[in-house]
């Protein structure tokens, strides 16, 4: 319940504040603390097992957010080099610390978050979708699809998926419940509203996996992965890698969606025409509209063929250097994306901090102390218990940055050990489930949380379509995903 200032005493309404940061703050001094305190493990240097703790207490401050992570990353590297956790010189603890900075695939992220920003700033992603509504949405179930396919034409270039389907899909989609009578919060939810709305969430799940610049948290894992493994993974090596479980599940949603959480209304004939009325509204296609369309079609083609030629992430970075040129944004509007700068400095400092962890040979030491338990299990048995823990450990974050972050070097370093799989495979076996996870529960990412909040769907229904759905989700992963990989000899 909103509770107005008039409702306390005045000298009291800045102390709420202050005692809630402080409250979301102790979890991560007190586990750091405790971690820190404890005896050195044996076979692990006292600077590994100091370094871990301000590692899991950063993460851990990044899931109650007592400040904004990126502040927590940065605060992080800083500390761990003033102390020299990592390593031994002040000069070389500082290259460390700076490292991520360097790192060619946080820029790609950057670059991306700007690619979104023309899409916004040129109304192309609305356009997109309206599109797609008018062509396909007479009934119900196409409508569904229809939401699908915008999710899917803006994936490879937006790793946001808060930005893609929360800030981009919600908007428009959120519109058309209500030329059905179907409202937030009542028994009409069910109508056309929740069905629409749920499959718009777990189509994002989807798309995120299918391409590595859906997921923010699909390039730190890249990151990780380079560093480990010192090998890297092309943009159209990871589309390949995970096309046929991302192509069946694509199909499957909105079908499977219609059949287990069916809306009222079989047929939609008003939403073409509400989207039609909107087209109208919004005009013929403008010049930075196609601008745009252009440079994301040559961008996609660089990332697909161009990769012996140009990085990835300079096709980005030069992008959205034509994006200025060209008019399509403003170079105010690029200084001004916060949003953009923010996840550069956070996915920079995350980046160093998890190759911390393998530096120091914390993850040498946790592979060691693991890997005996899962020895004797059949390959396809380890693959099922390694990748379902990293998978259902996401119930307890309400971040994929952070689950990737705390979870998956750790997570890598183990299954490198088991002989069966290449490190490579094994990277793409834990790297493709980041964005699958997104559908488990309320809270699992950002945009997740933005289709809860519209009152649609019950907390209830989250909760067993997220059981269901990722069951559904894992099975048809882990069922295709193994011999995928092996029939392309990763």
């Amino acid at each position: 319940m909103a509770v107005t200032v008039t409702d306390r005493p005045a000298r009291k309404g800045p102390a709420a504040p202050r005692w809630g940061m402080a409250s979301r703050a102790l979890p991560p001094l007190v586990i750091g603390t405790a971690i820190a305190v404890t005896p050195v493990p044996e076979g692990l240097s006292a600077n590994a097992w100091h370094y871990f703790a301000l590692f899991a207490a950063v993460i851990t401050g990044i899931i109650t957010e007592p400040m904004p992570p990126a502040i927590l990353g940065l605060a992080g590297v800083t500390l761990a080099a003033v102390l020299r956790l990592v390593r031994a010189s002040p000069a070389d603890a500082t290259s460390w610390a700076l490292s991520g900075f360097a790192n060619s695939t946080v820029w790609l992220i950057f670059a991306a978050y700007m690619f979104a920003l023309g899409y916004s700033q040129t109304g192309l992603g609305r356009r997109i979708a309206l599109q797609l509504i008018r062509v396909m949405g007479h009934r119900t179930l196409g409508l569904g699809y229809a939401v699908a396919f915008a999710d899917l034409v803006l994936a490879p270039f937006t790793p946001s998926t808060t930005a893609r389907s929360g800030g981009t899909i919600y908007p428009v989609i959120r519109n058309i419940p209500e030329l059905y009578g179907s409202r937030p919060d009542d028994e009409s939810a069910r109508k056309i509203g929740a069905y629409l709305l749920y499959t718009a969430v777990a189509t994002s799940c989807v798309t995120s996996s299918m391409f590595l610049t859906g997921l923010a948290p699909n390039a730190l894992a890249m990151s990780i992965i380079v560093r480990t493994l010192n090998v890297s993974i092309s943009w159209m090596d990871w589309f390949k890698g995970f096309a046929p479980v991302g192509i069946i599940l694509f199909i499957l949603v909105p079908v499977l969606l219609y059949k287990i959480y069916p809306p009222e209304i079989k047929e939609a004939p008003e939403a073409p025409q509400w989207a039609a009325e909107q087209l109208r509204q919004i005009g013929s296609i403008t010049r930075q509209e196609i601008m745009m369309l252009l440079l994301v079609i040559g961008a996609l083609g660089l990332w697909i063929g161009g990769g012996a030629y140009i990085d990835p992430a300079m096709v980005a970075i030069l992008v959205v250097v034509l994006m200025v040129v060209l008019r399509v944004v403003s170079w105010n509007q690029i200084i001004g994306n916060a949003q953009a700068w923010n996840v550069l400095v956070w996915f920079a400092t995350l980046v160093t901090l998890a190759a911390g962890l393998a530096e120091t040979k914390f993850v040498d030491w946790i592979a060691r102390s693991i890997a005996p338990s899962l020895a004797g299990l059949p390959i396809y048995g380890t693959i099922v218990t390694l990748v379902g823990t990293f998978f259902l450990l996401h119930y307890f974050f309400a971040s994929l940055t952070a689950h990737t972050a705390a979870l998956f070097p750790v997570f890598l370093g183990v299954a490198i050990t088991i002989p069966g799989v290449s490190p490579v495979g094994w990277a793409l076996l834990l790297g493709y489930s980041i964005g699958l996870m997104g559908i488990l529960t309320s809270y699992a990412s950002g945009q997740v949380a933005i289709y809860y909040g519209s009152g649609f769907i019950k907390r209830r229904d989250f909760w067993v379509l997220g059981f269901i759905m990722s069951v559904v989700f894992f099975v048809v992963y882990v069922v295709i995903i193994v011999p995928w990989l092996a029939y392309l000899q990763i």
